[in-house]
């Protein structure tokens, strides 16, 4: 177990990525001599010449405002206001409860439903052309009751109207206006260098079983209205959506990305092994998915995606914030069958397989976290955490009030069950859209449940002990090996892979309790593997007979909503060779990062509105981060 001092590693870690030396400068590949120079040579200066990321950049990918047709219905906070608060400033919530981050993010992304993109302003303003359609004059009437259980009502039934194969209303006018207005306010808050305003919107399908996406575009708009969103009444087929977005970059010049969310809701659709329409998967369109998903957000509101306890029962931090009983809507009760095909691991499993069928591995994707709001808020620390809609804002019952309201009650998703989480972090050169659109395609991200802790990982064939006590990691990592993202091939000299991660606690967040690696691998059967290390951790736990390390410990308070620092650590390193490596066996390496115990959301909640919940509301949690893996493949 490797440790440096906290403002070593702080040091060490800081950094942004340049495409030519992060991808390939474990054997410099696609890297000009003078870049191997730079990285390689000795400097009188430590930092001269250093042409890889130093910088980690937060965001979230995945925010709703007024405009989205669901969000319109109770939230009156628009897309402005959305980057004024993601700026940092101050702002009036829907509730008129006055609103602030802990720290600025560096950017956002505003992802309102393509569906219907833009009606709802239209709809509470009492727009003649809206009011003139039945659907229009329904939902106005109720919107504008004042009577709450009607407006949620409302909501709920224009929800539901997205399922159809036809818009309740059709306005192609309407959605060109304000998609217009969307991308000239983007690019009015984009300031490079100090905040990044990336232009995207929801593709929402299927109903109740979520196989939703966001689309991101690296340009601005003068390429971005070369289109409209693409929605589910276009199709709801996934492969039309890679398809839309493959003529639209031969078209423009411009490149986009889709990045899947909430398998865990998707009831086995999220990451099948065959096309939409039940066929079995080509290859061409594992490479299409390939090609336009490279990430995947593993965690937000509507719970946690990385894993699951059924799938990885030997897994003790499986049970993470699990949104698990139905779909999205609560019309179909989940079944065990269909987690294999929800959940980041797994998927990650079957991409390994999939790529020794098909050659190409549809599931070959990096982690990202975001939070889903639909409050044009963009806040989930947990003492700062407004929840999934503006129906749910911060106040005494909000814990017991309906999030999702399902046919069948035990399916109905009350306020405590939502996640406070997450966000993406980001090694990028700069803090512009086109960096870190650049490090999203060649997935040098991770995700977190909301802190902001500082993660590095690297994979290597050399890596050494003393490596993981340098005062620059990443100076090593990004010439010897590969960061998160990257792939080895090909071992050599009866080689195991080495790995250097190292994490930094979130100043204003809890001690890190361990740092572990995940493995995946394909076995020489066609079987798949999965394994959890225990790779370093604070304090002196050592690791039992079965391998298992004891719990960190616990200082949270529940009645102050409090915690102490005094277990764990500030800072995590080390260096970490595979002891169970076998050269002929595909695998993909991930870190996983786990805080000490702190307060969960409802307890802050608790304390502030001095009410009690009921016994099964949980009160502490273990905050966690996930690394983009790193892949490994065999010659041949």
């Amino acid at each position: 177990m490797q440790k440096i001092s906290f403002l070593a590693l702080a040091a060490s870690m800081l950094g942004a990525i340049t495409p030519a030396s992060a991808q390939h400068a474990g054997n410099h590949e696609g890297a000009t001599p003078e870049d191997v120079s730079r990285i390689t040579q000795p400097q009188f200066s430590p930092y001269a010449g250093r042409n890889y990321p130093t910088n980690v950049y937060w965001g979230d990918t995945h925010l709703h405002t007024s405009i989205s047709v669901d969000a319109g219905t109770m939230n009156r906070i628009g897309q402005e206001d959305a980057y004024r608060f993601a700026r940092g400033e101050e702002i009036t919530t829907t509730g008129g409860l006055r609103v602030k981050l802990s720290r600025p993010l560096d950017f956002l992304v505003i992802s309102d439903h393509a569906e219907m993109y833009g009606l709802m302003p239209q709809l509470m303003s009492g727009d003649p052309e809206i009011l003139a359609t039945e659907a229009g004059k329904k939902w106005h009437r109720s919107l504008t009751s004042g009577n709450q259980d009607e407006i949620f009502g409302t909501a709920m039934e224009i929800v539901g109207s997205l399922s159809g194969d036809v818009a309740p209303i059709k306005s192609d006018k309407a959605v060109r206006s304000a998609w217009e207005k969307y991308t000239a306010l983007a690019d009015s808050y984009n300031e490079p260098g100090r905040f990044s305003a990336i232009i995207g919107f929801e593709w929402t399908a299927i109903g109740g079983d979520n196989i939703h996406r966001n689309v991101l575009f690296r340009g601005d708009a003068s390429t971005a209205n070369l289109t409209v969103p693409f929605s589910q009444f276009d199709s709801k087929n996934p492969e039309d959506l890679w398809n839309h977005l493959a003529r639209f970059e031969e078209r423009t010049g411009d490149e986009v990305l889709a990045i899947p969310h909430n398998g865990n809701l998707s009831n086995g659709r999220m990451f099948t092994v065959e096309n939409f329409d039940g066929t079995p998967l080509t290859k061409e369109l594992a490479a299409m998915r390939a090609r336009f998903e490279p990430l995947y957000e593993a965690t937000q509101i509507k719970g946690d995606g990385e894993a699951h306890p059924f799938l990885s029962p030997n897994d003790e931090f499986a049970g993470y914030e699990k949104w698990d009983k139905s779909n999205l809507n609560g019309t179909e009760a989940k079944t065990q069958e269909m987690l294999k095909y929800e959940y980041a691991r797994e998927a990650l499993k079957t991409g390994l397989k999939l790529e020794a069928e098909l050659g190409v591995n549809p599931y070959k994707f990096g982690m990202i976290g975001s939070t889903d709001a639909h409050t044009s808020v963009a806040a989930v620390e947990e003492d700062n955490f407004f929840g999934k809609h503006s129906g749910v804002e911060p106040e005494p019952h909000r814990w017991e009030h309906v999030v999702i309201q399902a046919p069948d009650p035990k399916f109905t998703i009350l306020g405590w069950q939502q996640a406070s989480g997450g966000y993406a972090g980001v090694w990028a050169a700069e803090n512009t859209r086109e960096a870190i659109f650049d490090a999203m395609k060649r997935k040098e991200t991770y995700a977190t449940t909301g802190p902001r802790m500082m993660v590095r990982f690297f994979g290597g064939w050399d890596f050494t002990a003393e490596d993981a006590q340098t005062r620059l990691p990443a100076s090593i990592g990004y010439a010897e090996g590969v960061p998160m993202g990257g792939d080895l091939r090909g071992a050599s000299n009866g080689k195991a892979p080495t790995f250097i991660v190292a994490a930094l606690k979130d100043p204003l967040s809890g001690n890190l309790d361990r740092i572990q690696i995940v493995k995946g691998r394909l076995g020489a059967n066609g079987e798949i593997e999965e394994k959890v290390y225990d790779v370093v951790w604070g304090g002196d736990r050592t690791p039992a007979a079965d391998g298992k390390l004891p719990p960190v410990g616990d200082t949270v308070d529940v009645a102050k909503a409090t915690w102490t620092n005094t277990i764990g650590s500030p800072e995590l390193i080390a260096n970490w060779i595979d002891p169970d490596f076998d050269a002929n066996q595909a695998a993909f390496y991930y870190a996983r990062v786990i805080e000490i115990p702190t307060p969960r959301w409802t307890a802050y909640e608790a304390l502030r509105f001095g009410i009690k919940m009921s016994e099964d509301v949980p009160m502490k949690t273990q905050e966690r981060a996930y690394t983009s893996p790193i892949w490994y493949t065999p010659e041949g």
